[in-house]
C-alpha cells in the first residue's frame, strides 16, 4: 500500500530527513514498510515552507499493518492538521497531537546596535529553555526580513505564555510576530 503522510509542519528538508531516518528505522525493525521518498511545498509568494511529504509503502494491506502505523506517527510528535492519504484504496487518516507555534523575528527594522549586540541563537536557546517540558524547536527558515523559528508542543497558549516574558526583555525580540501554526 502507498501511502503520503502529509505533515502540517513547517520543517527544513534537513530536519524532514531525520524524521523519515526514524520512522524507516522503526518501519525496518518492525518489518512493516519502508520510507520511499519526500518533498516539501514552499509559499511560491514568501518562500517560507507551508508543509512536508513523506512517501511510505506499507507491506501488505491489512487493517491492522495500517492501525500500527497509524500508531507510529501518532507516536513521533506529529502537529494536528497532518493525515496519513491513500489513493488506492482512498483513505485519509487524520494524525498527529501537537500544536505549533512560529516566532517571527524582524530582521530589518530594530536600531544595527541590536542585531550587532544580540544573538538569535541566544533566543532560540532561552526559548527552548522556557519551553521545556511543553514544546521545542523544530525547525527554522530565514529569510530577507525574519527569522522564523518553528516550536511544536503540547499547548500553543501555554509555549507563548512561556516564552512572553523573555520576549518582552531581549532586544532583538521588538517588533516580532508570533502565530499559531497547528
Amino acid at each position: 500500500m502507498e501511502l503520503t503522510l502529509n505533515l502540517n509542519s513547517r520543517l527544513q528538508p534537513t530536519h524532514r530527513h531525520h524524521l523519515e531516518d526514524a520512522l524507516q528505522e522503526i518501519l525496518e525493525k518492525e518489518k512493516l514498510g519502508e520510507v520511499t521518498g519526500g518533498g516539501t511545498l514552499q509559499n511560491p509568494e514568501t518562500g517560507e515552507i507551508m508543509s512536508c511529504d513523506i512517501e511510505i509503502t506499507l507491506y501488505g494491506n491489512s487493517r491492522e499493518s495500517l492501525d500500527r502505523l497509524v500508531e507510529i506517527v501518532n507516536n513521533t510528535g506529529l502537529p494536528k492538521g497532518s493525515a496519513l492519504i491513500c489513493s488506492e484504496p482512498e483513505i485519509r487518516i487524520e494524525v498527529g497531537t501537537l500544536e505549533g507555534l512560529a516566532y517571527y523575528g524582524n530582521r530589518t527594522e530594530l536600531p544595527d546596535e541590536v542585531y550587532q549586540t544580540c544573538d538569535i541563537n541566544y533566543v532560540i536557546e532561552q526559548m527552548i529553555e522556557a519551553m521545556e517540558g511543553i514544546g521545542t524547536l523544530y525547525s527554522f527558515m530565514e529569510r530577507n526580513e525574519w527569522t522564523a523559528l518553528y516550536f511544536y508542543g503540547t499547548s500553543f497558549a501555554k509555549m507563548k505564555q512561556k516564552i512572553e516574558p523573555f520576549i518582552a526583555s531581549y532586544p532583538l525580540c521588538q517588533k516580532c510576530r508570533i502565530e499559531q501554526i497547528a
